[in-house]
């Protein structure tokens, strides 16, 4: 891939908009994926799945016209050009939008064309380098708002799910998670973990299933899973067998980078996104476990 976005984009602006669309389309597919996930087997799966879906795509949308908008003003400070009327139709529909208004740079409130931005960043910066950075700098807000809201889409729904079934310890853990998220991604790790544990030993003792307290991860949701109809070899679902990478995966990922073991000298200290990734995981298993049991129970 690297080599055709190298013959194919001869500008720096052209091949920056690439990789960035590129990470985004992966982003918003693998929310996406987790909210089909959790969503499909609840009661109101169809309901629930549709308004997260819309709520992810509306998000999504804006995020690629306000990466557009930064590009087209990247390339216009940068000594390229765009239409007029793409500028203009990018800034009245974002200006117009009353959620993020406050959240975009404050020159978009009184530079109408894109002449007139040209007369405004020539004269503020004399280098294409620093002209870059202060467009990054002032999308940035506004990006940041957009990620964090798509994130909270999951975190909202995960919340409802957890709320129903009334267990405090699991709720306890979930809240923790979220708080650690971005101050303390090596708690948040270690919770992520713990919150898995705590719903797979609430099920199975729910469904009166005896097991051993040191029971590893992997082996306590592959207990779980069985007894709820769940695991991989009873069923023909790819995403199933899913279910037990992503517990796999997780218990890797403590292991790896959480603050439950010992650290070597070249230890690397884990960031936000890897928290945000634990815990959302985490959460998106929960919501799972704990709907698929209620299903099951009400079948019964």
């Amino acid at each position: 891939m690297y080599l055709s976005v190298k013959t194919k984009f001869c500008s720096f602006e052209e091949k920056n908009a690439f990789w960035v669309n590129m990470r985004d389309v992966l982003q918003f597919k693998s929310r996406s994926i987790m909210a089909h996930f959790f969503c499909q087997h609840t009661t109101n799966a169809p309901k629930c799945y549709a308004a997260i879906q819309n709520e992810i795509t509306t998000m999504k949308d804006l995020q690629t016209k306000i990466d557009t908008l930064q590009n087209l003003l990247i390339a216009i400070a940068t000594g390229g050009s765009c239409e007029d009327e793409d500028y203009k139709n990018l800034r009245n529909e974002l200006l117009n939008n009353t959620e993020i208004k406050s959240y975009l740079p404050e020159f978009l409130l009184t530079i109408r064309t894109s002449g007139q931005f040209w007369q405004f960043i020539k004269f503020k910066f004399s280098t294409y380098v620093e002209r870059r950075q202060y467009l990054w700098n002032e999308f940035s807000n506004v990006l940041n708002y957009i990620e964090t809201k798509q994130n909270g889409i999951i975190d909202k729904s995960t919340s409802k799910s957890i709320e129903k079934f009334s267990q405090e310890y699991i709720k306890l853990q979930w809240i923790k998670a979220l708080e650690r998220k971005v101050d303390d991604p090596e708690g948040a790790i270690t919770t992520a973990r713990t919150l898995i544990e705590t719903t797979c030993k609430f099920v199975l003792d729910s469904l009166s299933v005896t097991y051993k307290d040191d029971l590893d991860l992997p082996k306590l949701y592959k207990m779980t899973a069985e007894n709820l109809n769940l695991a991989p070899d009873q069923h023909t679902e790819q995403i199933l067998g899913g279910c037990q990478t992503v517990v796999e995966g997780l218990g890797a990922l403590r292991n790896k980078l959480s603050d439950s073991h010992g650290k070597k000298s070249s230890y690397v200290k884990p960031t936000s996104r890897h928290a945000e990734l634990a815990v959302n995981l985490a959460g998106t298993m929960t919501s799972f476990l704990l709907e698929t049991y209620e299903f099951r129970t009400k079948k019964v």
